[in-house]
């Protein structure tokens, strides 16, 4: 004992002291109260953010949705079936964040990211987290630019422009998932990046998006994000907030991009789900009150940015199911008050042949003729509401139509044959020049005197006959974007030359 001198005992604890404070390393860690049905109830995370990644063992991660008194409310990504009560939890302090960038054009992956078409890693270094503050009003611009569907009743009467919201409504296989193919084939060739977000669809739907994609070749500048219905809700939950921050990837390094929510109808009841398992109270219809918040804060992100951040945009094209054309059902109604406009499409019309089976009176865009090139403009300006006029006449005229006067005999002939020229077959998307001189075909009676059954031929047999013989019309619509006196006169020109050569033929044929 005698030995001992303080002045090294006073050393080596100083030492140790010292040591000690180099290697602490302070980690929050919680443990797992309960888990099941992809929620885990945590104890000991009291620092813990609402929306931060948590790591669980086994690679899984969760997003912690629910901070309460005692225990935090966690949902679970991945194969969460190997997570135990008490396993080791960890906070990580971030937000969870999605990978991002060029390297995923061309890919499909799940909402976390990862690569699910077999042609390896995803190679980039990019991340944006899944939530972000949609930008301001002062950070935006109007939306002025189209976005070219390629469908004629889209482009002419219900036109959507860059940065805006424009829902596509209607009933199970009335057309939605074919408006949103035909619109990604159209910007072939353009500078609009694609992104396709598929939730709760059925694996062999979305396989099929996916084939025609790349068979059209539209997967060169498309990306899509799929949770399918065997995903689990948490999935399906997060799966249009990824797709949004990929999307404002190219936003935000002035590009353009647009995103396809299909559908937002899942995506609620996914959000329902998770929600009625966190123990949050429900609200009408077993919803919880924050599921207006839930797609507002999603479709908000959508805005064409103002010329100081580089005037790059992002377009959202929700869609929403409806149960037999119930718009006024509480989802439905909801985003409709959310986006700038809809597009309805009616089984009825659907079964009668007419397709895209657009219902012209009930659909709108708000942002109206801002949206569409000049000349559109020039051409298209009435038909929306001659469309409508036309369906509450025909509606009238069914009661009997040999006591209508000439007039109305007429106005209900002119709507057949613009009801006629606005179908299209689908996968293919029209350019914007030859949608005009059809539409301005209709308008200045040149299908008048045409039987019904002509007018699809009529059409058909146009673009090539003015390809060939009068290519100055579409190439200075396409340059010049507006009809001038001149052009007009060479539009006129071209369609009297065919309709002769168009009648003639008819003639003969028959």
């Amino acid at each position: 004992m005698a030995n001992i001198k303080a002045d090294e005992i006073t050393k080596i604890l100083r030492e140790q002291i010292e040591n000690y404070q180099q290697t602490v390393a302070v980690e929050e860690v919680g443990s797992v109260i309960s888990v099941g049905d992809g929620i885990a109830r945590i104890h000991g995370l009291d620092r813990c953010m609402a929306g931060e990644m948590l790591s669980f063992p086994h690679d899984v991660f969760g997003i912690a949705l629910n901070l309460e008194e005692d225990q935090v409310g966690a949902v679970l990504l991945g194969d969460y079936t190997e997570i135990r009560e008490g396993d080791t939890v960890k906070r990580t302090n971030k937000i969870m964040s999605v990978p991002v960038g060029e390297a995923l054009i061309g890919r499909v992956v799940n909402p976390l990211g990862q690569p699910i078409d077999d042609k390896g890693p995803v190679q980039t270094q990019h991340f944006n987290p899944l939530e972000r503050l949609a930008p301001g009003v002062v950070d935006r611009q109007p939306v002025r630019e189209p976005v070219q569907t390629g469908i004629k009743a889209i482009d002419s009467m219900i036109p959507v422009g860059r940065g805006q919201r424009e829902l596509i409504i209607g009933d199970r296989q009335t057309g939605k998932t074919a408006i949103i193919l035909d619109t990604i084939l159209n910007q072939k060739g353009g500078d609009m990046i694609c992104i396709y977000c598929a939730i709760g669809q059925k694996r062999s739907t979305i396989a099929q998006v996916v084939k025609t994609l790349a068979d059209h070749g539209a997967l060169d500048y498309s990306v899509v994000v799929a949770a399918s219905a065997s995903e689990p809700a948490t999935m399906q939950y997060i799966a249009p907030f990824a797709a949004a921050a990929m999307g404002e990837y190219f936003r935000d390094n002035k590009r353009h991009a647009i995103c396809f929510y299909d559908d937002l109808s899942k995506h609620a009841q996914s959000y329902r789900e998770i929600s009625l398992l966190l123990r949050r109270p429900p609200g009408r219809e077993a919803y919880p009150g924050d599921v207006f918040f839930l797609h507002s804060r999603l479709l908000e992100r959508a805005a064409k940015l103002n010329d100081e951040l580089g005037a790059g945009s992002l377009t959202a094209l929700p869609v929403i199911e409806t149960q037999a054309g119930d718009v006024s059902a509480y989802i439905p109604t909801n985003v409709i008050s959310i986006t700038d406009g809809q597009i309805y499409l009616e089984a009825d019309l659907f079964n009668a042949g007419i397709r895209p089976a657009i219902n012209a009176g009930i659909s709108v865009s708000r942002v109206g003729g801002n949206a569409q090139i000049k000349a559109m403009k020039q051409v298209a300006g009435t038909l929306r509401l001659d469309m409508a006029q036309y369906r509450d006449l025909a509606a009238f005229a069914q009661f009997g139509s040999e006591q209508l006067d000439k007039t109305t005999q007429a106005q209900l002939a002119r709507g057949q044959r613009v009801v006629e020229i606005l179908k299209q077959d689908q996968y293919q998307p029209l350019p914007v020049e030859r949608q005009i001189l059809i539409i301005f075909a209709g308008n200045n009676r040149y299908l008048d005197d045409l039987e019904i059954d002509q007018v699809r031929r009529f059409e058909r047999e146009l673009y090539p006959f003015v390809e060939s013989n009068f290519n100055g019309v579409f190439k200075t619509l396409r340059e010049k974007k507006a009809i001038d006196d001149a052009l007009k006169a060479d539009m006129i020109k071209a369609l009297d030359a065919y309709k002769e050569r168009f009648k003639a033929g008819g003639a003969a044929g028959s």
